[in-house]
């Protein structure tokens, strides 16, 4: 069990690329160790992410505790807002 971070190495998106740098910086910043999963590896490894997000049209960066979904990008930020990081990626 521990953090996965759902992201892409593939992508002309600016906005993705830096949102994934975003959450990996900060998770960094607090030493909370996290595994990266790129899903441009494989279409089976974005459905996996979607398909647990419950989302299926859901884009990189997701967050999951294990397979315990946290959130996306917009509720991660929110949650470095409120200073509930641990909280929101359920490991408080």
């Amino acid at each position: 069990m521990g953090i996965k971070l759902y992201y892409t190495t593939v992508t002309a998106s600016r906005e993705v690329k830096s949102q994934q740098a975003e959450v990996m910086r900060i998770l960094e910043s607090k030493s909370i160790k996290y595994e990266t999963i790129d899903i441009s590896v494989g279409g089976e490894i974005r459905d996996e992410m979607r398909s647990k997000s419950g989302n299926p049209t859901a884009v990189p960066p997701q967050l999951f505790n294990g397979d315990q979904y946290c959130g996306d990008y917009e509720q991660f930020s929110e949650a470095v807002e409120a200073d509930t990081v641990e909280q929101f990626l359920k490991l408080a």
